[in-house]
């Protein structure tokens, strides 16, 4: 029998039991799509959490008050020396630094004319705009003032202008900040969202004086922007010996971009296999499903067999139509699979542009081949109790 006659047979075997087969490649469908979606969500979701962290820029190297090992809370806890402004005028005159901006965040009560409302506060110093790319729409970004002692200005970003100030102008006009008076000075432009944080929904403010606002003797954070070429371990080597020796012990933990996504990756790929696993789930039904389905068949089809070895099929043909019929039952229902799960994400592409969705061949390639591996191993046993079907034994039951 050439290939272009199993080929024949498959399609009229399945044919002859149309609902029987159309309900195999459901459910065997259901789970491919289960794992291939699952798949395609956990590095969809990887790519988005890189692009989130890298639309800062990828030289960075943040500074938390608190030895992890010991405090573990990132400056909640009083340590040995808080993390001061002083600190990151020092480090960014170190080699190799651009930019030491200091961060101090908060939520307090924001009031304009007749306006008010709670959003958050985030403390700064005058490169923030451009260490974080941060564009300014109008007027421009808080002036390089004495760290210790600056000015009371302040910028919007462009969803608090428009709750505060609606289409007038916000430039020269003052808003409260808690218990203080600000100048606004400028209005950034839209940037979106960073990890669910809006932000376009945030003040920016001197962080000396964010200090004073929220009671903090120490910075939150300092971010260190380094130059590009260089590796953050390189920069850490540089930095931390310099940051002990003003401290006079290591009360402080430095965490690299490479560190974050180092464990943020980590994190995403236990949630991507649990999810394959569970999609893997589905596939061992869909192969007990094909499994019964061909048991069934072998059985209804008894005096098939009998005519076919009495027409002097061996033993192996027999056993090769039935294993063909599996497999093609598992792999169609492995592209029924995979068609439905990318028309979902082609949706989900249209529904949200701003968010990576990745539609990768090589899986497909792997659905395929996995369907086919599943198919084999699920018609197995009855193409064999098929085989052995004596040519008597076979007719006689007709």
């Amino acid at each position: 029998m050439g290939f272009k006659d199993l080929i024949i047979w498959v399609e009229k075997s399945l044919s002859a039991q149309k609902l029987r087969a159309g309900l195999t490649i459901a459910g065997f469908a259901t789970g491919m799509a289960a794992v291939v979606l699952m798949n395609s969500i956990g590095e969809s979701l990887r790519m988005y959490v890189l692009q989130e962290f890298t639309q800062f820029g990828s030289n960075i190297v943040a500074i938390t008050p608190g030895k992890t090992e010991t405090f573990g809370m990132g400056g909640i806890l009083k340590t040995v020396r808080p993390l001061t402004l002083s600190d990151g005028e020092y480090l960014a005159r170190q080699k190799h630094i651009e930019f030491a901006v200091p961060v101090v965040a908060g939520t307090a009560k924001i009031k304009a004319e007749n306006r008010s409302r709670y959003t958050d506060v985030l403390g700064v110093n005058a490169f923030a705009n451009k260490a974080w790319k941060l564009e300014i729409s109008q007027g421009k970004f808080l002036p390089n003032d004495d760290i210790k002692s600056p000015r009371s200005f302040a910028v919007l970003g462009a969803k608090l202008k428009k709750e505060l100030f609606a289409n007038s102008s916000a430039l020269g006009k003052y808003v409260h900040v808690g218990s203080q008076r600000f100048k606004v000075v400028g209005v950034l432009a839209e940037k979106g969202q960073f990890m669910g944080q809006d932000l376009d929904d945030l003040i920016y403010i001197p962080a000396a004086k964010a200090m004073q606002l929220f009671n903090r003797n120490s910075l939150m954070e300092l971010d260190l922007f380094y130059q590009p070429g260089l590796s953050a371990n390189e920069i850490v080597n540089q930095i931390k010996p310099k940051l002990i020796n003003r401290h006079g012990l290591e009360d402080f933990t430095v965490i690299t971009q490479d560190d974050m996504l180092k464990s943020l990756d980590n994190i995403l790929f236990i949630i991507k296999m649990a999810g394959a696993a569970l999609g893997l789930i589905s596939l061992l039904v869909g192969a007990v499903g094909i499994a019964t389905i061909m048991t069934i068949t072998v059985s209804e089809r008894t005096w098939e067999i009998g005519l076919l070895r009495a027409l002097g099929f061996s033993e192996q043909q027999v056993k090769n139509l039935f294993l063909a019929e599996a497999i093609f039952l598992a792999v169609v229902s492995g592209l029924v699979g995979y068609f439905i799960v990318l028309i979902m994400l082609i949706i989900a592409k249209l529904a949200l542009p701003g968010v990576p969705i990745d539609i990768n061949i090589y899986v497909l390639i792997t659905t395929i081949l996995i369907s086919a591996i599943i198919g084999l191993l699920a018609g197995i046993y009855p193409a064999k109790n098929a085989a052995n079907l004596t040519p008597i034994d076979a007719l006689r039951t007709e």
